[in-house]
């Protein structure tokens, strides 16, 4: 069936293109890891230097809006304390609706990082 030493040479050759394919194949893959993971990971820094900014204006919009209302409740205390049990209640807010808020959309992203669309190439219809 393979007498010949051309197809002995032909089945070298493929051999040395398919072990060049999968050489490449995972150069491929690796690389295209490193780009998921980086935009995973920026994405995450991102998200935290908002989310450390955004606590540093709470905490000076909650000390304005409390000496604001300091005049109208009659004690800074009091103004301090509706601000403190607004706050809490955001919280408890936060917690109650973490799926819709935080998990769902945290879900969606990665799946749509690392799973690829298979219709990705077709334009939608308008």
């Amino acid at each position: 069936m393979f007498t010949s030493d051309k197809s002995i040479e032909d089945l070298q050759q493929l051999f040395a293109e398919v072990k060049k394919f999968l050489a490449l194949q995972k150069q491929y893959t690796l690389l295209e890891v490193a780009e998921k993971l980086t935009i995973l990971l920026s994405t995450l820094i991102l998200i935290l230097i908002v989310i450390i900014l955004s606590m540093v204006a709470l905490f000076y919009l909650s000390f304005t809006v409390a000496y604001l209302l300091a005049p109208v409740l009659g004690s800074v205390m009091f103004s301090f304390a509706l601000i403190t049990a607004i706050i809490i209640l955001l919280i408890i807010g936060v917690i109650s609706f973490r799926h819709t808020l935080i998990i769902n959309p945290m879900a969606k992203f990665i799946a749509h990082l690392f799973i690829p669309n298979p219709n990705k190439d077709e334009q939608p219809s308008s």
